[in-house]
């Protein structure tokens, strides 16, 4: 493995900003390459929640599953809206947002890009090294008084 610091170095430094600076990159990764195809990162959660979901949902299910996992705030409503303005969603007279063929289409490209997305990230990691890394974080998380949730 190559490290830009020793590792004496690198084992003093603190996970917070490790796991911060990570996230922060990673973020801005994907969501660049999703901006790429023309989605937003929340936008392509909601076209997954809805493919997946054979009665359709309702605004409120989408934004509260979001908000608990991902912690999106208020901002999700403004992307369920733009999908429906794009006739990616469309809403049933029963109220639960179903998805179009357009929708189905973009989401084939968006589950594509992030296929890709996640081959470039893992490049050079095993599965062992990453499982080990899940595995560690976790249990810091742990340690730190946390709740360790499946994504």
């Amino acid at each position: 493995m190559e490290y830009s610091h020793e590792d004496a170095e690198l084992v003093g430094q603190p996970v917070g900003y490790w796991t911060w600076a990570a996230n922060k990159t990673l973020t801005a990764f994907v969501r660049g390459r999703l901006a790429a195809i023309g989605i937003t990162q929340p936008q392509w959660w909601a076209l997954h929640q809805v493919l997946h979901s054979e009665q359709g949902v309702t605004r409120d299910e989408v934004i509260s599953a979001q908000r608990a996992n991902l912690d999106v705030g208020a901002g999700m409503a403004v992307d369920i809206d733009l999908l429906v303005e794009r006739k990616l969603l469309v809403p049933g007279a029963d109220g639960r947002l179903r998805i179009t063929e357009e929708g189905r289409a973009l989401h084939g490209r968006a589950a594509e890009t992030q296929r890709a997305s996640r081959g470039i990230v893992h490049d050079g990691v095993s599965d062992e090294e990453y499982l080990i890394t899940l595995k560690v974080l976790q249990r810091m998380m742990r340690n730190a008084g946390g709740e360790v949730t499946p994504a």
